[in-house]
């Protein structure tokens, strides 16, 4: 009885050491496949959209910048990754293709032009296209130059250092006054016409999009955005105004909902953003979440066909802009775009208009500006408030109470401020754990342009 007993105790605790030993495995070799998703999409987006407007970039730049600093830990994983990168007879890239198992199939991101680089599911090979695809120039690009001892200079040199985030790491940042580009600093490498990509300043492009297909009428942010399974799904209720101020109600996994297995392990948007079960009721609880911006997005994706994304942001002036896709075409405006910093300050452009390009045309409803920079509802903690897919600084001190902004991951800011006619742009690659002073920044700017 006692050796039975003692036999019985030991494979009490060996068999949940057996099954930990066997998920952290499992953990392992699906971080190696994230990474190598990660690499993939990261090389393919880098070079292919700035090939398409016209800029050069290399593999060991994007190595120093992009895949540098991210978070752990595909950190310390993907630069050890090998790669190669499919080029056809034109001189377009095919696909870039990652190695990350012996015993597994590469991980592939396949690109497609205007719709950039989709990352295809693990184990899945794309299809050679032999595409040959137009390539773009910004107008402005043949005629731009270096400013010089602007009152801005100073602060945007700072921007370049440490003064506003120790071990931050700028990439580029410019500044738009009344219809003019006061001035621009880049590091080696980047530029006004060198897309990056944006993170999460995608999501205040998409809150952009909707206001387009509203003032088309083809949309009301009252109306349901259409989740749930059925009409009598209390998911019904969530309306497309909730998912743009992050107040669906919905569950998400982790804070920021990180969406890992859409943006780096090949699923698509809406097997990973539209099913997520309803824990608050719609409107009462305030919650960052990726997910509720794609399904604002999908909720007007049927207006797509009609009104190509791609020739939408064209008509705002962003040539140089590329809106991504998952490998079955849904847009993953989360995120997944790349932009130059001079298409970000025509975004701004576009607000700072109230929602008319500068020919006068309106694109976005009277009244947009102010709902999207308006809270309603419940607000993050912090310094900062939230609109509807803009961020607000009107509890900056020294900000006039106006400003709003598009923030996204590794230090990409757009800043908006109405009343002193300025769009401050500043673009990274900060490591993880570093930051940069966006509120300090935008009131030394401000404060030079006096």
């Amino acid at each position: 009885m006692i050796r039975t007993a003692l036999a019985a105790a030991t494979l009490l605790f060996a068999a949940p050491a057996a099954a930990q030993s066997q998920q952290e495995a499992l953990d392992a070799r699906y971080d190696r496949a994230l990474a190598a998703g990660y690499k993939a999409l990261m090389l393919c987006g880098a070079i292919a959209n700035a090939e398409r407007i016209g800029q050069d970039r290399s593999p060991e730049h994007v190595a120093q910048w992009e895949l540098t600093g991210i978070q752990a830990p595909l950190n310390s994983i993907v630069n050890g990754l090998p790669h190669s990168i499919r080029v056809n007879a034109s001189g377009v890239i095919d696909y870039v293709a990652v190695d990350w198992a012996e015993d597994s199939p590469a991980r592939f991101a396949r690109y497609r032009g205007e719709a950039g680089c989709a990352l295809m599911p693990m184990g899945m090979q794309p299809s050679v296209t032999g595409h040959e695809l137009p390539r773009y120039r910004d107008a402005v690009m043949a005629n731009w130059h270096t400013k010089v001892r602007t009152p801005v200079r100073s602060e945007l040199l700072a921007a370049m250092g440490d003064r506003y985030g120790k071990g931050s790491r700028t990439t580029s940042v410019i500044v738009y006054r009344a219809d003019d580009v006061v001035d621009e600093v880049s590091a080696d490498g980047f530029g006004p016409f060198v897309p990056q990509r944006t993170w999460s300043v995608a999501k205040s492009l998409a809150a952009t999009l909707v206001g387009m297909a509203v003032h088309r009428g083809e949309a009301e942010v009252t109306a349901s955005a259409g989740l749930g399974e059925s009409a009598d799904d209390p998911r019904r209720a969530i309306t497309v105004d909730h998912l743009l101020r992050m107040a669906s109600g919905r569950y998400s996994d982790t804070p920021g909902n990180r969406t890992d297995p859409l943006y780096f392990g090949g699923a698509t948007v809406g097997e990973s953003a539209a099913h997520w079960p309803l824990i608050h009721s719609p409107g009462s609880v305030f919650r960052y979440a990726n997910n509720d911006t794609l399904m604002a997005s999908a909720a007007i994706s049927a207006s797509f066909e009609r009104y190509p994304v791609a020739e939408q942001l064209r008509l705002i002036g962003m040539t140089g802009t590329t809106a991504e896709a998952d490998w079955q075409g849904g847009y993953v405006l989360s995120s997944q775009v790349w932009a130059t910093p001079l298409d970000l300050v025509r975004f701004g452009q576009l607000y700072l208009n109230d929602g008319k390009l500068p020919d006068g045309t309106r694109i976005l409803p009277e009244g947009w500006v102010q709902y999207v920079s308006t809270p309603s509802g419940p607000q993050p903690q912090g310094e900062f408030g939230y609109g509807a897919g803009f961020w607000l600084m009107n509890k900056s001190d020294g900000i006039p109470p106006d400003t709003f902004a598009a923030f996204g991951n590794r230090g990409q800011y757009v800043v908006i401020v109405p009343s002193r006619n300025v769009v401050i742009v500043r673009r990274g690659e900060d490591p993880v754990g570093s930051g940069f002073d966006i509120a300090a920044f935008t009131r030394g700017v401000l404060a030079a342009l006096n």
